[in-house]
């Protein structure tokens, strides 16, 4: 075979090869927030099936080339042409929680990762195809560092120039009504609540989905926010020690709302005094004038101790000493009822959402339209109009199946209410769940109490992700739950071809939680 056939079935076998870790690798690091940190704790994960293979391949691949002293190079070629086929066809076979999403961002990522892989190819092209298949493979991984450091001055500079442009626009609009939003759950469904109650009353602005990074706070000031909108209401997310403290200086809103505190995030946080600390600065770092609304409820929050004099408006349901306290709670498949004494006089309340963390986020929503001067008549009526939440304890039917869709980033808490309300679900209760994720050390502790708390609350759990879901296993187990009415799929796919070949219309199907790709490992 002439050199150049050889060059062009080189270029044509590890640039295939090349693609599908190229984009398996953007896609992890995507998902795992364009952190290096964070990538590294999945890539070097004991049950990254993905690695696992790549990295057996590269030992059977060396290992003949070891084996063969002449003739090697076509024999490891079509083996790795074979290697890169299969792996193609894997990848174009398997339906991703979140796939790759390619934006600006990640094109400029893919540019630099293509001129470094073709860099890689020509020069391990001199050392062997054998060499060169381990280092087209290991090297699409590790290849994400130096983009990294590569792209990160431009990508910072992006982010300053835009990020500055919403500080002006923030700055330029005096009159606008700055609501702050953060816990460790609970800040899109009180978000969205908050929103529903104001929105008759006056123009509000929100945060979209979750859009709680510094980003996706600039991309909504600079993009949607007009002239005509009284009332910003911004969603702070927070990860690790800082974030919140960025967020408020670059927001500065008058009004600031913590939901609740609990081990979210310990991965990056490290330990709940650092949560406690990061989130109560959402209050701390209020104006004077401003004003803070916390949970009675979240013993972390009801036992912080505050700095800044500012005035607090608190509520709950368990702690009676809260300034806005919601008791005679009555749930049913229409929603709940609740009652709430304002100013000495007791309020009727009805609402569509299920689940007590729900009646804890109106009463944040009641104190925020009480302090902006809405009538208790317009709060009281608009309450009763809030939308459902997507994916947060929303009933919906799809294909004749009742559903409590709550798949959105469970937490120990959530979890727990989710249940609470299947429990009084007529016909058989199911849940379909592939546990809480994100939770440190902590994360087979809480699933396990996950799982303890069923007994009673199911009569059916399909756990998804056999290695993921074994802690969860074992706290149903302990409590004496029937291991006949507790099945294990491999996917969400699988799991809901179950419930639709096994189920009734008259039985509620739970749906708690959705596993990130990242973490499906």
């Amino acid at each position: 075979m002439s050199n150049f056939l050889i060059i062009l079935l080189y270029l044509c076998v590890y640039f295939g090869l090349s693609f599908v870790y190229v984009k398996h690798s953007l896609q992890m690091f995507q998902q795992n927030h364009y952190e290096l940190y964070r990538y590294s704790k999945w890539l070097f994960h004991k049950n990254n099936l993905h690695v696992s293979i790549s990295f057996i391949f590269c030992i059977v691949i060396l290992t003949i080339g070891t084996l063969l002293k002449t003739d090697k190079t076509l024999i490891v070629m079509f083996l790795t042409l074979a290697f890169a086929i299969f792996m193609i066809y894997k990848e174009s076979q398997k339906v991703y929680v979140k796939d790759l999403v390619v934006t600006a961002r990640v094109k400029r990522q893919i540019a630099v990762m293509a001129i470094l892989l073709a860099l890689i190819i020509f020069l391990g092209s001199f050392l062997g195809a054998d060499i060169l298949a381990v280092l087209v493979i290991v090297m699409s991984y590790l290849l994400i560092y130096p983009m990294a450091l590569i792209t990160m001055p431009i990508e910072e500079g992006i982010k300053k120039r835009y990020e500055n442009e919403a500080r002006q626009i923030l700055n330029e609009n005096k009159r606008l009504i700055k609501v702050g939003i953060t816990g460790s759950y609970g800040k899109t469904s009180t978000k969205n609540i908050i929103n529903d109650i104001i929105a008759d009353n006056k123009m509000t602005l929100i945060t979209p989905a979750s859009y709680n990074t510094p980003m996706g706070i600039t991309r909504t000031i600079r993009e949607l926010l007009k002239p005509i909108h009284e009332v910003f209401i911004c969603e702070m997310g927070a990860d690790k020690v800082g974030d919140i403290t960025y967020l408020m200086d670059f927001v500065r809103p008058k009004y600031g709302i913590v939901t609740s505190i609990g081990p979210q995030h310990l991965n990056t946080f490290h330990s709940i005094d650092n949560i406690i600390k990061e989130k109560m600065e959402e209050i701390e770092l209020l104006p004077l004038d401003g004003v803070g609304f916390i949970n009675l409820d979240n013993e972390y929050i009801a036992s912080y101790r505050f700095t800044n004099p500012c005035k607090k408006v608190s509520v709950g349901i368990e702690n009676e000493n809260a300034d806005l306290y919601a008791r005679n709670i009555v749930y049913s498949k229409e929603g709940s009822q609740f009652d709430v004494t304002i100013n000495g006089e007791e309020y009727h309340f009805k609402t569509s959402l299920l689940g007590k963390h729900n009646i804890t986020n109106i009463l944040l929503g009641i104190g925020l339209c009480l302090e902006l001067g809405i009538e208790i008549k317009d709060i009281v009526k608009n309450v009763s109009r809030i939308n459902q939440v997507e994916h947060r304890l929303e009933v919906k039917k799809i294909n004749g199946f009742t559903f409590i869709d709550d798949a959105f980033n469970s937490n120990p808490v959530g979890s727990r209410m989710a249940l609470d309300v299947l429990s009084m679900m007529p016909g058989k209760r199911v849940i379909v769940t592939p546990g809480m994720i994100d939770l440190g050390e902590k994360e087979d502790e809480i699933n396990r109490s996950f799982g303890e708390y069923m007994i009673d609350k199911a009569d059916l759990v399909i756990l998804v992700g056999e290695k993921q879901t074994k802690a969860i296993k074992e706290g149903l187990l302990s409590t004496g739950f029937d291991e006949n009415n507790i099945l294990v799929f491999k996917t969400v796919l699988e799991a809901f071809k179950y419930v639709y070949q096994n189920l009734t219309p008259a039985d509620t199907i739970l749906l708690e939680n959705d596993l990130p790709d990242a973490f499906n490992v």
